[in-house]
């Protein structure tokens, strides 16, 4: 599992920010990849908006990793 910490003033990440922070793409474009084939859920959802606003508390699946927003 992963612990992502928002930056004290940020409320939010967006969804391809967060796997190009946590190194699960390497680029924008493998990050934009990812979510349109359907290959991240969101609190158990598959989310498909690349610009999705995770907040703290927020879990997210991508392959075999868990990101937990704190």
């Amino acid at each position: 599992m992963i612990k992502f910490k928002l930056i004290a003033d940020s409320e939010y990440i967006e969804l391809i920010k967060l796997l190009k922070a946590t190194n699960i793409s390497g680029s924008g474009g493998e990050a934009k990849n990812i979510v349109e084939d359907g290959q991240v859920k969101l609190n158990g959802q598959i989310e498909s908006r690349k610009r999705a606003k995770l907040r703290k508390g927020d879990k997210i699946e991508v392959f075999d990793k868990i990101i937990i927003i704190e």
